[in-house]
């Protein structure tokens, strides 16, 4: 089998515009509603309108259907719509089909959004409490029966092993927790604003599940995130500068289930997102030297440092020195743990700004930003390049 150095997709498309609702813990309004407004904000951010979207993509968890999203916000006839499973994985697929659908003439609009009341309504973080009549249910027969109910149950795991296997205690995990609450202190939109934490804290901070602490999980918010992708050529022609999709990928490894993927011959790593990281490398021509930022899927501080660790940043075990030695601005939103849980989507909408300059913890000439979505679960993710 042959295998490609390139792919056809780099290039092709672009975010055009980004749009979000306020992050809250209680919105007081239904997902729908949070839903129109983010995807009105960011055609408004993009300089288009409702009449201009012929495409949309969301997540398969979500209560907010493409077509009612539709006419709820005067969009009319769509060419394009999708739905991308596994939860907070599907953040950066939502953009591949988007391009792939602009890339191909499917479509040339397509707005991606997700929107829900994640705490205030269903708490993803509350886990399963009975196993469903399905395939996902049988799977966690496995593990349900002996307590692992919750996703933090279910990472505890991995996190455990990873941190025997090389010799380290939980205080690993600390360095991302306070580099992501460090930026968020500096984000008026996240909800953790001017509040950052030390290391001490986060050794203070209560046990979920072993070697988990409270500061370890991300928040549960309330709000909804929409992007707009178009092609490149459109979006040149639009209100701010384009944020090309350089490289797009998804990723489930061997032996992959949702969450509990106990029965793999190493828990120390991400294989799905190794399989996504050899598609970025192979198709955009970078390497991880070259990325200025790195927006990574920090549901669970552990798979942060995992993910460094797949993507070739540093070598397995080397994560906790690597983000506390500040190497690579990562999170700088102030990501899921600081900014708001929106699976991953506003940590795109960050890649976009700092591939604008505006974002409020700006890098200087970030001109390459690796984008990631949720792990332990099947994946995707993106390289974002400044245009031209």
């Amino acid at each position: 089998m042959s295998v490609r150095n390139r792919d056809s997709l780099g290039g092709r498309a672009a975010v055009a515009g980004i749009g979000a609702t306020e992050f809250s813990k209680d919105s007081g309004r239904s997902e729908l509603k949070l839903a129109v407004e983010a995807v009105r904000a960011a055609l408004d951010d993009a300089g288009l309108t409702p009449a201009d979207v012929d495409g949309m993509v969301t997540f398969s968890m979500d209560t907010s259907p493409e077509i009612t999203v539709a006419q709820a916000a005067g969009i009319g006839d769509l060419s394009f719509f999708s739905r991308i499973h596994y939860g907070g994985g599907a953040a950066c697929a939502t953009v591949q089909q988007a391009a792939l659908a602009v890339a191909t003439g499917v479509a040339e609009v397509v707005v991606c959004y997700r929107a829900f009341n994640e705490r205030s309504g269903r708490r993803f973080g509350s886990g399963v409490q009975q196993r469903e009549p399905s395939a996902e249910g049988a799977a966690l027969g496995w593990s349900l029966p002996f307590g692992l109910l919750t996703p933090a149950s279910w990472v505890a795991m991995a996190a455990q092993r990873y941190l025997h296997t090389y010799g380290l205690t939980p205080e690993a995990f600390g360095h991302v927790a306070v580099t992501d609450r460090t930026y968020a202190a500096n984000n008026p939109a996240a909800y953790f604003y001017e509040k950052p934490i030390t290391l001490a804290d986060h050794a203070a901070s209560r046990w979920i599940v072993e070697p988990l602490r409270l500061l370890d999980c991300c928040q549960e918010t309330d709000g909804g995130q929409a992007i707009v992708v178009t092609t490149a050529e459109r979006a040149r022609d639009l209100r701010h500068k384009p944020a090309v999709i350089t490289a797009a990928a998804q990723g489930a490894g061997r032996k992959q289930e949702a969450m509990t993927s106990f029965y793999r011959d190493d828990l120390t790593g991400l294989p799905e997102m190794s399989v996504v990281a050899r598609q970025l490398w192979r198709t955009s021509g970078l390497r991880p030297e070259q990325i200025d930022v790195g927006i990574l899927y920090d549901h669970f501080t552990p798979f942060v440092l995992m993910q460094l660790e797949e993507f070739g940043f540093c070598k397995p075990g080397e994560a906790a020195d690597f983000v506390a030695e500040g190497a690579l601005p990562i999170n700088t939103h102030g990501g899921q743990l600081g900014e708001a849980y929106l699976h991953g989507m506003n940590g795109i909408a960050e890649g976009v700004r700092q591939l604008r300059g505006t974002s409020v913890n700006q890098v200087a000439g970030a001109s390459n930003v690796l984008v990631t979505a949720g792990t332990g679960v099947p994946t995707s993710g993106l390289v974002l390049g400044a245009d031209g």
